[in-house]
């Protein structure tokens, strides 16, 4: 019995690879994009050809309008991606530090005893 993959894991079949350079799995915001493009394309496309009922020029919106929801899609994506990256990066410090200044006199949060002045 084959069991799925999980969604983290890679795939063991054959990759998906679109126009044979892009791998769709493996590559963080290129799925979603791709989908949102081909849905940008259509609704382009077809609203044009409603409104027009021009053929040729509604076909050159759509691929305009892939081309454009695409490459919007992507640039979002991965400027987000990239934000939470950075995010659990400092949050990863965080961590690694605190485990490694705990119970330390460099430690934050431990509360510094009043030191004696005599006066």
């Amino acid at each position: 019995m084959a069991s799925t993959p999980e969604p983290g894991e890679p795939a063991k079949g054959k990759p998906f690879k679109l126009l044979g350079i892009l791998d769709v799995e493996n590559i963080p915001c290129a799925r979603d994009s791709i989908l949102y493009g081909s849905l940008g394309s259509v609704v382009a496309g077809l609203g044009h050809f409603l409104l027009t009922s021009r053929i040729r020029r509604s076909c050159d919106v759509g691929v305009g309008g892939f081309i454009l929801v695409t490459l919007g899609c992507w640039f979002h994506c991965r400027y987000n991606y990239a934000k939470l990256r950075i995010q659990e990066r400092i949050a990863r410090d965080g961590i690694k530090n605190k485990i490694l200044y705990e119970s330390t006199h460099l430690d934050p949060e431990r509360k510094q005893s009043p030191s004696k002045s005599s006066s």
